[in-house]
């Protein structure tokens, strides 16, 4: 009996890691933050490096099935673009190039983490003193974007170094607090690009490196644990997609009509309240 309400125990917070992650993920607050910190004051374990980019997958797959019709068509314009060599012919081929670009800063960056310093996920950067300085400097540099981004830009005004410079940024949500939508979604508002395009391309730029990273670490966590220690990771990323769909939905909506200050807000009074226990 004990191992079986061991078991159910581990489910059951798999299923609200899940729901943390799927939130966190698209708002511009930091969801490996979050999983970390949120989890240390209710006094449960820390769910740690592998499991948290494994309920990542849960916030990739709500991406792909969310935006499904324009993937579908992001995907045969990216094929296409070997054939006739244009990489900007239309606005999906355009986009397809521009997932490309803004992935390769980040995917290069995580290999050599991966592969130099594999002592990462319980270096420092993850401890709540980091995760509060980073949370408050990110929320000073997403509200400097609010007052100086001129946020006139639709997508087809959007240049290839504004791309790079997202595909940059986006490396940076490597180190737990800065958030990969938040710090994507600063860059772009930076870039002069108007919110909710802004949003838009945060999303669809994340699947590639949100997917490999979430797929690399639940393909270790197999290896090295049975199929049924498995399953509370596997409740956790289909908690994590559904409320991942909600959260994307919700965003988008908010930022056709609102600007990001609440989440600017709250990002400060994160780091200042983690502070305040340490």
């Amino acid at each position: 009996m004990p191992e079986l309400n061991h078991f159910i125990f581990n489910c059951l917070q798999s299923f609200l890691f899940g729901i943390i992650q799927g939130i966190t993920e698209f708002l511009p607050i930091s969801s490996t933050a979050h999983l970390k910190v949120i989890p240390y004051f209710l006094g449960l374990s820390d769910p740690g490096a592998s499991i948290t980019a494994s309920l990542q997958l849960g916030s990739a797959f709500a991406i792909v099935f969310y935006f499904r019709k324009e993937i579908s068509l992001i995907i045969k314009s990216f094929f296409l673009t070997f054939n006739h060599r244009d990489f900007f012919k239309d606005e999906n081929t355009k986009l397809s190039t521009f997932i490309f670009v803004a992935s390769i800063p980040i995917l290069i960056l995580g290999l050599l983490i991966k592969l130099f310093w594999p002592g990462f996920s319980d270096s420092q950067f993850r401890g709540l003193f980091s995760i509060a300085i980073v949370s408050i400097i990110m929320s000073i540099l997403l509200a400097l974007s609010e007052i100086y981004g001129e946020k006139k830009k639709s997508f087809r005004d959007i240049k290839l170094l504004d791309i790079i410079l997202l595909g940059i940024s986006q490396s940076l949500a490597i180190f737990p607090g800065v958030s990969r939508s938040g710090v994507t979604l600063t860059s772009a508002l930076f870039s002069g690009i108007e919110r909710s395009t802004a949003a838009r391309l945060s999303f669809l730029i994340g699947i590639p490196a949100i997917s490999i990273s979430g797929f690399v670490e639940l393909f270790t966590l197999y290896r090295t644990t049975s199929v049924l220690d498995l399953l509370p990771t596997i409740i956790g990323i289909i908690s994590s997609f559904f409320s991942s769909v909600v959260a994307i939905d919700l965003l988008l909506r908010f930022l056709e009509k609102n600007n990001t200050y609440i989440f600017i807000y709250y990002r400060l009074a994160f780091g200042v309240f983690i502070l305040s226990t340490l």
